[in-house]
């Protein structure tokens, strides 16, 4: 179940991509009068008589590039929308398909010279349909359907992941390998990170700062206010001693 989501996205994008073709095929063709019109056919694409599929493939190949990046509740809503466009689909190649003349009404009256309906209709002596109608139909089927596939099938799919990953800073190294103390800490290299840098300069504030105090000498001691370093060790302190 955790594989389906780049099978779903596969799915999706041919989906669209068979309805964009369908969109670009000539779905009718009109035989004319010829004492109405000057020519005997008029061929309707898919462009003509469906303007809507283009807008609507689009979408869809949208909609399934997001789906690979996007939360649960995202995914949700994109689904919805997947099941909403292929219904469009289908509803739009249908009513094209119930009145073959009505949807070619543009390219008729191109050429025959008339733009109403009823005008239309008197020039038209015969209306051949090809498959591709049925082609868009079937493609908003698949798409409706694969928008309810999504509903299921992507509770199981890992959520995205995080723009820049999990920064390397001293921080965030100390946390996942647990607290450091001791020479460890000032031995241990500090990872510097390009993007937190940047934002520290944008606050104003010095990203160097942190290493400068990672990378002082636990040689220091300090009395009081001041400093002093250990003078040698227990050498010196016998020395100190035979003077007394």
């Amino acid at each position: 179940m955790k594989r389906s989501r780049p099978l779903v996205v596969v799915i999706g994008l041919l989906v669209a991509g068979l309805v964009m073709l369908s969109w670009t095929q000539t779905w009718f063709t009109v035989h004319l009068d010829h004492t109405a019109a000057v020519v005997k056919t008029v061929d309707a694409d898919g462009a003509t008589v469906v303007p809507q599929y283009t807008a609507v493939a689009i979408a869809s190949l949208a909609l399934f590039l997001a789906m690979t990046i996007a939360g649960r509740v995202v995914r949700v809503v994109l689904a919805v929308v997947q099941v909403l466009l292929g219904v469009a689909v289908v509803v739009s190649g249908v009513t094209a398909l119930s009145d073959p003349v009505a949807a070619a009404q543009s390219a008729i009256g191109s050429v025959a010279g008339v733009s109403d309906v009823g005008a239309v209709r008197r020039v038209v002596t015969g209306v051949d349909v090809s498959l591709w109608p049925v082609v868009g139909i079937i493609g908003g089927v698949l798409a409706a359907l694969l928008g309810v596939a999504v509903l299921f099938l992507q509770r199981s799919w890992p959520g995205p992941s995080r723009k820049y990953g999990d920064a390397a800073t001293p921080g965030s190294a100390t946390a996942a390998g647990g607290p450091a103390s001791g020479a460890d800490a000032v031995r241990r290299p500090v990872v510097r990170d390009a993007v937190v840098d940047w934002d520290d300069l944008s606050a104003g504030v010095d990203p160097t700062a942190g290493d400068a105090a990672a990378g002082q000498p636990d040689t220091l001691d300090t009395v009081g206010s001041t400093e002093r370093r250990p003078t040698g060790g227990a050498s010196d302190n016998e020395e100190h001693r035979e003077q007394h």
